[in-house]
C-alpha cells in the first residue's frame, strides 16, 4: 500500500493534531470530568496541588485507567482544562528537584470554577441517569 507523501496528509484529520475538539459548549469530556474528581479527592485528602504523575495514579485507583490511552492524553486534557481556567498550574520551587536530584514538576489546582463546572456536570449526569432509567423501564 503506497502512503501519500506527508505534504498532502490534512493533519485536521488525525485528532491527535487537531487542538479543537468537538464537544457540546460547556461540557467536559469523561477524563477532563474524572480529572477534576480526581484533583477534588486529592484536595479534601489534604493535597491541593498535584502533579500529573500523582493524578495519574489517582486516576487509575478510581478505575478511571481506561480514559488514560498515554500520559500525553492526560497532560493534554490538563492544557485545556488550564485554558478554560478550571485548573491552575504552577511550576514547584526549583530547590526541591535540586535537592531531591530529580526534575521540576508542574503542580496544578482545582479553581472555584473548577468546582462549579464539577458539580453542574455531577448535577446533569444525575438528571442524564434518571431520563435514561425512565426510558429503559418497563411499560
Amino acid at each position: 500500500m503506497q502512503l501519500p507523501p506527508y505534504d498532502t496528509i490534512d493533519l485536521k484529520q488525525i485528532s491527535a493534531y487537531c487542538s479543537a475538539m468537538r464537544r457540546k459548549p460547556g461540557h467536559l469530556v469523561p477524563l477532563e470530568t474524572a480529572i477534576c474528581e480526581a484533583a477534588l479527592a486529592l484536595r479534601e485528602r489534604g493535597d491541593p496541588a498535584f502533579h500529573g504523575y500523582e493524578l495519574a495514579k489517582a486516576l487509575r485507583r478510581a478505575a478511571d485507567a481506561r480514559l488514560l490511552t498515554a500520559y500525553g492524553t492526560l497532560y493534554r486534557a490538563l492544557g485545556r482544562l488550564e485554558n478554560m481556567g478550571l485548573l491552575e498550574s504552577r511550576w514547584e520551587d526549583p530547590a526541591i528537584p535540586a535537592r531531591e536530584n530529580r526534575p521540576g514538576r508542574r503542580l496544578y489546582r482545582l479553581t472555584a470554577a473548577g468546582e462549579a463546572v464539577l458539580r453542574e456536570a455531577r448535577r446533569a449526569s444525575v438528571v442524564s441517569s434518571r431520563t435514561r432509567s425512565r426510558r429503559l423501564a418497563p411499560v
